[in-house]
């Protein structure tokens, strides 16, 4: 088993360098670690603008990264430990969340914390859960990823996936919120996140007399990086890259009520509809063309936005104004 402590806490490259390492090594069994600033980690399958906050998100300047594996969305930041086990899938039984836990629920309890496994992959303590795990097989080998809630920003996390259920309908997959805790305060006084690294390494040494520790090399880098720019840090990887939803949401301006409704597919608007009971001198029709076709998304839309005469449509509003109805 191959034990590798990433060098970094960009989100982005630790997604992607869970990636590379299935094809960097095809056979190999890899334990990785890594913690993330600030950042959500949205299941594949699900729909991410209606699993975040967006405003607080942007505002916060906090990443948004899709990953591999289904699973809900989880809020990581330096108080987080990730843990990630990459093995040949076999004949395991890809249900099974108790294996790869174990060595995690052991190095806890041995701290005095009474964690344990509940459900099909939530570690709790005292009926708060402090960890969530996922999984996904891909080219014969299966990886189980899952979090440490250490000393994580509560609030943040709270803001950070909050989301008005009101604007959003669709077949995504959506996160279910469940209490959620804190381990610092069932931890020895002076228990770091590193710390807990250690511990948690030497629990898996134990288990894998074997194991060895390696460090990425500038080509293992290189690789990464280059599918990080390619792949996880694009809109379409992040946002584009979700199911059919239908999009509402109404705002009132000086000029009028507006409510706005769209149908989105792959983040891109298939169809607009806007109602209220302001007063335009264009048709509002013309605006509604406009959109489709562009990106669900508040940087582009701008820009399309820029080149209307909107008080044609509205009367006396803004750019900014009416950009709100589409987040």
């Amino acid at each position: 088993m191959l034990l590798i402590d990433s060098p970094s806490h960009n989100a982005y490259f630790n997604i992607a360098t869970e990636e590379y390492l299935l094809h960097r090594f095809p056979t190999e069994d890899i334990f990785l670690l890594y913690v993330n600033a600030p950042s959500i980690i949205v299941g594949k399958f699900q729909n991410t603008l209606a699993e975040i906050n967006l405003d607080y998100v942007k505002d916060k300047d906090i990443k948004v990264v899709r990953r591999m594996s289904g699973g809900g969305t989880v809020y990581h930041d330096l108080g987080n430990l990730n843990f990630s086990f990459h093995t040949l899938l076999g004949d395991k039984d890809f249900g099974d969340f108790s294996t790869f836990t174990k060595p995690v629920l052991h190095m806890l309890n041995s701290l005095g914390v009474p964690a344990e496994l509940k459900g099909r992959n939530d570690l709790l303590v005292d009926g708060k859960k402090f960890s969530g795990n996922a999984k996904l097989a891909r080219h014969g080998k299966m990886i189980q990823h899952g979090t440490i809630l250490l000393d994580s920003e509560m609030e943040v996390l709270g803001e950070a996936l909050k989301v008005n259920p009101l604007k959003f309908v669709d077949k995504a997959i959506k996160s279910t919120r469940a209490r959620v805790t804190n381990l610092i305060h069932y931890l020895p006084e002076g228990t770091t996140t590193e710390k807990v690294k250690d511990l948690l390494t030497a629990e898996i040494i134990k288990d894998n007399p074997g194991a060895e520790k390696y460090e990425l090399t500038d080509e293992d880098l290189a690789g990464i990086h280059k599918l990080m720019t390619e792949k996880y840090e694009t809109w379409d990887w992040n946002f584009g890259f979700s199911p059919k939803y239908n999009f509402t949401k109404a705002l009132k301006f000086p000029a009028g009520f507006v409510e706005l409704h769209l149908d989105v597919e792959n983040g891109i608007i298939q169809k607009a509809k806007i109602f209220g009971d302001f007063f335009a001198s264009e048709p509002i029709e013309g605006l509604e063309e406009q959109l489709i076709g562009h990106k669900h998304e508040p940087e582009e839309l701008s820009h399309l936005l820029a080149d209307l005469d909107l008080t044609s449509y509205f009367g006396k509003v803004t750019i900014a104004e009416i950009l709100e109805l589409f987040k």
